[in-house]
């Protein structure tokens, strides 16, 4: 594992590009509204995990477990489906003529679908040619529209732009950029009540390790890590070293796109992160580290080991933990460390 001390923690970065683009919302009141009015959404369990903290030698190890929210398997399912549920009976807007259309790894795919089947929309869903068929089979049977389209995520991203201003389609991306903001702002506004549930789970940890794709959930656990715990955690961003979309733009101190291969943490290869998220992971984030391949893999084994199966995506931030020995010292880690992980989405089926 590689980290980066975040030159930029308490600052953020001043530049032009995120001038315009909101910090990440921290207002849970609306979606918990919202929530309570859905049958489906449970509240989602918290685990202690003791022995894996001692193997770890730490004091404690909370793990949020998203793997069953809302039957969807992943948090993901408090996203888009929330921003569809908003427009549906806040804003009031008729859904049945609308088409959602979207690029996904999948969980946010999926997120999209169930929120346009609830609500009485038609929804699309473009995914790159390396996402797995069990992917495709999952978002169809929610009643999405597949559509395979380039080699990677933002290739599909791109196609899906395109189907939306071809055809007058709602545009629902989980990333951001100049000109698209406000559906993803709400769509991470969405994933609040996860934090907002572990804050009434759990005491404040000492130390909070989120992975990240485009960083919505790191960006908005982040921020409500911080509006409610403070300055306590130390935060720390886990990407892929193939894919370091975040830790790229912290170095630069700027957005710039990331390069590197394929990487089996298929939810969190993007190479180009969200504006929203980055804002506010540049200001509220401690530590942004790399895990390799082998890294990634050693924390869905170890996930598996303690009955807690995933993928090498749903477990980034266990993986990140499990990496972290020889840089105890630097990560502030010692035996009486409260851990807090988030386990994002079960295992593929």
């Amino acid at each position: 594992m590689e980290i980066l001390q975040n030159p930029h923690r308490n600052t953020g970065l001043n530049v032009e590009i995120l001038r315009d683009m909101p910090a990440p919302s921290t207002n849970t009141s609306q979606v918990q509204a919202l929530l309570a009015r859905c049958p489906s959404a449970a509240v989602t369990p918290l685990v202690q995990a003791a022995e894996m903290a001692a193997d770890l030698d730490v004091g404690q190890i909370s793990i949020k477990d998203e793997r069953a929210r809302m039957g969807l398997g992943s948090f993901k399912a408090l996203g888009a489906s929330y921003v569809i549920a908003y427009s549906a009976l806040i804003d009031g807007q008729d859904q049945s003529q609308k088409t959602y259309v979207t690029a996904s790894a999948g969980n946010h795919g999926l997120s999209v679908a169930a929120g346009a089947k609830a609500f009485g929309a038609a929804s699309v869903v473009f995914i790159s040619k390396t996402v797995p068929e069990a992917f495709a089979k999952r978002l169809a049977a929610q009643g999405a529209q597949v559509m395979r389209a380039g080699k990677t995520y933002e290739q599909s991203m791109a196609a899906a732009q395109d189907a939306a201003r071809d055809n007058g389609w709602s545009l629902l991306s989980d990333s951001s950029w100049p000109g698209y903001f406000e559906p993803s702002h709400r769509l991470m506004e969405g994933y609040t009540a996860l934090m907002a549930e572990t804050d009434e789970q759990m005491q404040t940890p000492s130390h909070i390790f989120l992975q990240a794709g485009v960083g919505g959930l790191a960006g908005a656990a982040a921020a409500m890590a911080r509006k409610l715990w403070g300055q306590t955690p130390v935060i720390v961003v886990v990407e892929p070293s193939y894919a370091p979309a975040l830790h790229g733009c912290i170095i630069a101190g700027d957005f710039i796109a990331a390069t590197g291969p394929d990487s089996a943490m298929g939810r969190l290869d993007c190479k180009e992160a969200s504006l929203i998220a980055l804002k506010g992971l540049a200001h509220d984030a401690d530590i942004f580290a790399l895990i390799s391949e082998a890294e990634g893999q050693a924390g869905a084994d170890y996930a598996a080991a303690y009955r807690m199966e995933s993928t090498a995506s749903g477990a980034a931030g266990l993986a990140g933990l499990l990496a972290s020995q020889a840089h105890r010292v630097a990560l502030k880690l010692d035996s009486n460390s409260h851990v807090m992980l988030i386990m994002s989405e079960g295992p593929e089926e």
